[in-house]
């Protein structure tokens, strides 16, 4: 059982940076890609950023392009978030996949790609 765990969360006023940590505990020799969703009261999980195995590439959702940054790779990922917004407040959530095929593609935004998730750090940020 592979057990992914997120740390970092915490409150922050508009403006401000945050930055969460992610590992999965277990390896494997085919690397994980690994991935942020978020998700806040009243909505639908959504993702991100996403990393591949290498940290070589990398993929931001449009409304933190520019202001977050994802790194690490197989199994670590870094999220740091600089000029926060109000509309960032959200769970935020790390998730692994096993790259157990080499047809999969480095990134995914899907979260149903995703094999292992974390519990979830809690993100909040006030004007």
């Amino acid at each position: 059982q592979v057990h992914v765990a997120e740390s970092g969360g915490g409150s922050v006023q508009a403006g401000g940076s945050l930055t969460l940590s992610c590992t999965a505990s277990a390896h494997t020799s085919h690397g994980y890609a690994m991935g942020w969703f978020r998700q806040a009261p009243g909505k639908e999980r959504e993702f991100v950023a996403c990393i591949s195995v290498s940290g070589g590439s990398t993929y931001y959702s449009e409304s933190v392009k520019g202001r977050f940054t994802i790194s690490g790779g197989n199994a670590r990922a870094y999220l740091q978030m600089n000029r926060m917004k109000p509309e960032d407040t959200a769970v935020y959530y790390c998730a692994a996949r096993e790259m157990s095929s080499p047809l999969f593609p480095v990134t995914t935004t899907a979260a149903h790609d995703y094999d292992y998730w974390g519990q979830g750090t809690q993100v909040t940020v006030f004007s």
